[in-house]
């Protein structure tokens, strides 16, 4: 149902229990090949973009869709690679004639959040791949542009449908599907390309969440007690709407998951709870408006270290734990460490864990 936002704003609407159509896999391709047959262009980013037909063989045929807002996702099935597992997917925008059909990958990071790879570099055998929209900023004598990673987030509501959905059938080992639908970027290229900012900056300039003021920050730099939010939008455990769960081998077991809106409505947060650890997904807006890389045009600036994920990239050198927080690293992936001592002393995550998990760390 829409919901009720200042005049002007842009349009939203509370969407749940967005799940797979319940239509053969045959029906799937011949509905994506009818929209080919009546003039939508396949349009890859990646080398698949000199012979798009490429994509039409089998393994990466649609099998299965998704229905948000005005847009359509048809996936492939789940696949694998060196870097990440992955969906092979298809945007189409609008709710008139398809123009286009978007090929994306959408894969699940180690937050467990599903994402889309805005591009990608490989370099001396290692893949490196892009999260959304950049930002430059000076820490002491450096200046570092570090990935936004939110901004690659896909939408909250699809998140339950994928995990579903990626454990169907056999997962199988890709290693052509990123280089044919990925843009490959020069090595140490950070930012992504226009085609994915080009939106979000329209969308900006058209209005921006709180002003486009964060919604939550630290009154006290490096305490994750002091974190506080704008009234109203803080995640309020009233309001959940809708509840999940799926298998992590890197967590140790079975991740519930809980979605949950602000207090005025206007955001929701996702929640995520392991057998060992609490964390919470960065504020998304319920905005109706999304891309061609099937994410969300319209940001909510909020303070980052409010969202680690349970274990966070960490070395001797650079860090993305908060100094002196860092704990041991993951036992399968040394490069990252448990960021669970600074995650359990934020407050909303103590009332999270009183309020619905109903038990302390």
């Amino acid at each position: 149902m829409p919901s009720s936002l200042p005049r002007g704003a842009p349009a939203s609407e509370l969407v749940v229990g967005v799940r797979a159509r319940p239509i053969p896999a045959r029906d799937v391709a011949r509905r994506f090949r009818a929209l080919l047959e009546g003039g939508a262009r396949l349009r890859p980013a990646g080398s698949a973009r000199r012979r798009p037909a490429r994509l039409l063989a089998p393994p990466y045929l649609p099998r299965h869709e998704l229905a948000l807002f005005d847009a359509t996702y048809f996936l492939a099935d789940y696949r694998f690679d060196d870097a990440v597992a992955f969906f092979v997917g298809y945007v189409a925008l609008g709710a008139g004639p398809v123009e286009s059909l978007w090929p994306r990958i959408f894969y699940k990071d180690s937050s467990l959040l599903w994402r889309v790879a805005s591009h990608y570099v490989k370099e001396g055998g290692a893949v490196w791949i892009g999260k959304g929209e950049s930002r430059v900023v000076e820490r002491g004598e450096w200046v570092v542009e570090h990935s936004l990673e939110e901004t690659a987030n896909l939408p909250y509501e699809l998140q339950f449908a994928l995990d579903a959905l990626s454990r169907r059938g056999v997962r199988r080992r890709d290693a052509r599907a990123l280089e044919l639908v990925v843009r490959r970027a020069p090595a140490g290229r950070i930012a992504p390309y226009a085609d994915f900012r080009a939106p979000r900056r329209n969308a900006a300039a058209r209005g921006r969440e709180n002003g486009g003021r964060p919604v939550a920050r630290f009154l006290r730099r490096g305490d994750p007690t002091s974190l506080a939010f704008v009234p109203g939008y803080a995640p309020d455990f009233a309001r959940i709407v809708e509840r999940g769960a799926s298998p992590s081998a890197y967590f140790g077991g079975r991740v519930r998951k809980f979605r949950v809106l602000s207090a005025n409505g206007r955001v929701q947060y996702l929640f995520l709870a392991s057998p060992t650890h609490v964390w919470l997904g960065p504020p998304q807006t319920l905005t109706t408006e999304l891309s061609s890389y099937g994410v969300r045009v319209h940001d909510v600036a909020a303070a980052e270290e409010a969202f680690l994920p349970g274990y966070e990239y960490h070395d001797d050198e650079e860090s993305q734990i908060p100094r002196g927080f860092a704990g041991a690293p993951h036992p399968e992936h040394p490069d990252r460490a448990d960021a669970g001592a600074w995650i359990e002393a934020l407050p909303i995550v103590r009332e999270f864990r009183a309020r619905v998990l109903r038990r302390p760390h």
